[in-house]
Protein backbone atom coordinates (compact mmCIF):
# COMPACT_ATOMS: atom_id res chain seq x y z
CA UNK A 1 0.00 0.00 0.00
CA UNK A 2 0.73 3.59 -0.93
CA UNK A 3 0.62 6.36 1.39
CA UNK A 4 0.99 9.86 0.12
CA UNK A 5 1.44 12.62 2.85
CA UNK A 6 -0.60 15.67 1.38
CA UNK A 7 0.29 18.97 2.98
CA UNK A 8 -2.39 21.60 4.07
CA UNK A 9 -3.69 22.98 0.74
CA UNK A 10 -2.14 21.03 -1.57
CA UNK A 11 -3.47 20.59 -4.99
CA UNK A 12 -5.26 17.06 -6.09
CA UNK A 13 -2.68 17.05 -9.17
CA UNK A 14 0.48 17.62 -6.84
CA UNK A 15 -0.84 14.31 -4.81
CA UNK A 16 -1.64 12.35 -7.92
CA UNK A 17 1.83 13.46 -9.25
CA UNK A 18 3.71 12.59 -6.18
CA UNK A 19 1.32 9.12 -6.64
CA UNK A 20 2.39 8.30 -9.55
CA UNK A 21 5.94 9.09 -9.22
CA UNK A 22 5.82 6.49 -6.15
CA UNK A 23 3.99 3.94 -8.10
CA UNK A 24 6.55 4.06 -10.61
CA UNK A 25 9.31 3.52 -8.43
CA UNK A 26 8.18 0.52 -6.87
CA UNK A 27 7.93 -1.35 -10.56
CA UNK A 28 5.24 -2.73 -9.84
CA UNK A 29 4.04 -2.04 -13.96
CA UNK A 30 7.47 -3.13 -15.01
CA UNK A 31 7.30 -6.87 -12.90
CA UNK A 32 3.69 -7.56 -14.56
CA UNK A 33 5.23 -6.63 -17.93
CA UNK A 34 7.80 -9.20 -17.28
CA UNK A 35 5.87 -11.64 -15.67
CA UNK A 36 3.01 -11.80 -18.84
CA UNK A 37 5.46 -13.40 -21.52
CA UNK A 38 8.22 -16.28 -20.80
CA UNK A 39 11.45 -15.24 -21.73
CA UNK A 40 14.31 -18.40 -22.26
CA UNK A 41 17.13 -17.96 -19.44
CA UNK A 42 19.69 -17.87 -22.46
CA UNK A 43 17.98 -15.27 -24.01
CA UNK A 44 17.57 -13.58 -20.99
CA UNK A 45 21.33 -14.01 -20.28
CA UNK A 46 22.40 -12.70 -23.36
CA UNK A 47 20.40 -9.53 -22.58
CA UNK A 48 22.13 -9.21 -19.96
CA UNK A 49 25.80 -9.28 -21.54
CA UNK A 50 24.95 -7.10 -24.71
CA UNK A 51 23.63 -4.41 -22.16
CA UNK A 52 26.91 -4.97 -20.39
CA UNK A 53 28.70 -4.28 -23.26
CA UNK A 54 26.49 -1.16 -24.20
CA UNK A 55 27.56 0.31 -20.86
CA UNK A 56 30.97 -0.77 -21.13
CA UNK A 57 31.23 1.09 -24.07
CA UNK A 58 29.28 4.11 -22.93
CA UNK A 59 31.48 4.33 -20.02
CA UNK A 60 34.51 4.14 -22.30
CA UNK A 61 33.66 6.80 -24.93
CA UNK A 62 33.15 9.41 -22.06
CA UNK A 63 36.43 8.44 -20.44
CA UNK A 64 38.46 9.53 -23.93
Amino acid sequence: MLLIAVKEGESIEKALKKYKKKFEKTGVVRALRERSKFTKPSIKRRQAVIRAVYRENMFRNIEE
